[in-house]
């Protein structure tokens, strides 16, 4: 872990006079546990592509002219590699060991032009088309190749607001969710807050996430915590699984 990663507290101390309500709510709701128990958890990984996850390509393919300073990007890159890419990926062996459902996110156009993407998108110049390198996954966290798990392209920051996940869900019987991925303050907040707002319970597992800079995903965190999520830590997700999951969940 770098210097500026430990510069920012796990936990950020925030005054606020519903947290009480929200934590009985949301938070320390038993049907987390119960949801785990019959098997309607899944896990949300978002955007671990090469657009975004990889150095040299997709939006850091200038690095010079990338919006993100060097020593940010060093940080981000270093987060993922040593910390963000291990945690995920052992977070995804332990929900494919109890077979539940690993359900992977990415940016991706449906034409090659990218003229269906939504405008935020366009307006920031981001594509990643089909086929294409940036529309690859980060060959660690990848889907399992011959395997059976879901992937979900979108074209804008918000999973939800964009594609037909809701839908999906509802027919797997998913009624929780973790989630991990990039970027904490942007695709993976609105994502949390969207999830939220559909009902469902939803777990942030803090060091499987990560962007650009500590203090922004600390900023994150600190407004999600106790309000739209519960978070933790990839030890924490992988015991609780293992506690309370049978080894095999038949769908």
């Amino acid at each position: 872990m770098t210097d500026k990663q430990s510069q920012v507290p796990q936990h950020v101390e925030h005054v606020d006079p519903l947290r009480a309500v929200y934590v009985e709510s949301f938070i320390d709701n038993p049907a987390h546990n119960e949801f785990l128990v019959k098997g309607k958890t899944a896990l949300l990984s978002i955007d671990l592509q090469k657009l975004d996850a990889v150095p040299g390509c997709g939006v850091f393919e200038d690095a010079d002219n990338s919006g993100v300073s060097h020593e940010d990007q060093k940080y981000y890159f270093d987060r993922l590699d040593s910390l963000v890419l291990p945690n995920v990926r052992a977070v995804q062996d332990a929900f494919r060991r109890h077979e539940m459902e690993v359900i992977h996110t990415r940016i991706q156009s449906l034409t090659r032009d990218g003229r269906d993407r939504g405008k935020g998108h366009k307006r920031l110049n981001l594509l990643a088309a089909p086929g294409s390198r940036e529309a690859e996954f980060v060959e660690q966290v990848a889907p399992l190749e011959g395997g059976d798990e879901i992937v979900i392209n979108k074209t804008a920051s918000g999973v939800f607001s964009s594609t037909n996940l809701h839908y999906v869900l509802k027919n797997l019987g998913i009624e929780s969710l973790f989630v991990v991925g990039v970027y904490t303050n942007e695709c993976v907040e609105t994502t949390v807050r969207d999830a939220c707002d559909l009902g469902y319970l939803v777990t942030i597992v803090e060091d499987c996430c990560a962007t650009v800079t500590p203090e922004l995903h600390a900023a994150s965190l600190a407004t999600l915590r106790d309000r739209y999520a519960r978070v933790i830590t990839h030890d924490e997700a992988i015991a609780t699984i293992n506690r309370l999951v049978p080894t095999s969940i038949h769908r």
